[in-house]
């Protein structure tokens, strides 16, 4: 098992929850750039991401670590998990846009996490918590309730609804399980990969782009930062961290996400989603609030 420290463990979660925010404008440009779907997008997602890592384990082999032995049937669950959650995400971002697919998705994981933390976990969610929930599905609404914005679709909030389910999901298994999230994380990044394979073929997998390099180098961030970097901090910070912690801090990535959708992309939320939007920063402070219950 990996030890770290509590603090290493929010700093590792809050990096990872940052470089998530830049997947989804990576993503959009990747839409308009390389004329690839969302199946598609994650599969090289996936497959780039689970290079590196690989690339990664050989490089650091000589040095002395004990590894735990993994549970192939823990890998393949979350590597299935992460496979729909990406591909919803990115097919949210496709219908709806950045702002909206992301704010719906990281907005209704915590509070998903934090039910299923105190259900299957024994973690505690004490009043604060409660209150956090009810101003997350208050939030929600607000945001959707007129219509969210200007890309707003009811298939964008279906896939972002089911993106959030699984990454929930995702995100409880790596705290239940927590023996070698470095190699949990390559082994899922490739059964992700496996996966989405078919569906990719049939989409189109590879670009179509008068622009290559361009399409490539949008890959290859895509793979690296908000992938290998992240899921691997991710679930190394998950070792020492709460999965309530864990889901909360990850609201990090709406706040960047949709500030890059709003000011670079074009993007625009209603007057009624952004009013929506602050009622779930204030259920992410209190979900914070109760982690000291």
């Amino acid at each position: 098992m990996t030890h770290v420290s509590v603090r290493q463990g929010l700093l590792y979660v809050s990096i990872a929850a940052t470089a998530w925010g830049t997947g989804g404008a990576a993503a959009a440009l990747l839409y308009r750039v390389g004329d690839l779907g969302p199946v598609a997008v994650s599969f090289w997602r996936f497959a780039v991401g689970a290079a590196l890592l690989a690339a990664f384990r050989l490089l650091t082999a000589g040095r002395p670590r004990r590894r735990a032995r993994l549970s192939a049937r823990h890998v393949v669950l979350t590597g299935a998990g992460m496979a729909i959650s990406q591909s919803a995400y990115f097919a949210a971002i496709e219908s709806s846009g950045v702002a909206i697919a992301t704010v719906v998705t990281l907005g209704a994981s915590p509070v998903l996490v934090a039910v299923g933390a105190r259900l299957a976990l024994g973690e505690r969610l004490g009043r604060s918590g409660a209150l956090g929930i009810a101003a997350a599905v208050a939030g929600l609404l607000l945001l959707t309730g007129d219509g969210g914005g200007d890309g707003f679709s009811s298939a964008g909030l279906g896939w972002a609804l089911l993106s959030a389910v699984t990454y929930a999901g995702v995100t409880l298994a790596g705290r239940a399980v927590r023996d070698d999230p470095l190699g949990t994380t390559l082994g899922a990044l490739a059964v992700g990969a496996l996966c989405v394979l078919p569906l990719a073929l049939v989409q189109g997998v590879l670009p179509a782009s008068a622009d290559p390099v361009a399409a490539g180098a949008l890959l290859g961030y895509l793979g690296a930062v908000p992938t290998a970097l992240a899921y691997g901090l991710f679930f190394t910070g998950l070792t020492a961290v709460r999965a309530t912690t864990a889901s909360v801090i990850s609201l990090v990535e709406p706040v960047g996400a949709t500030l890059i959708g709003v000011l670079l992309l074009g993007e625009r939320l209603a007057p009624l989603a952004a009013a929506g939007a602050g009622v779930l920063l204030l259920a992410v402070l209190l979900l914070a609030l109760a982690e000291r219950d």
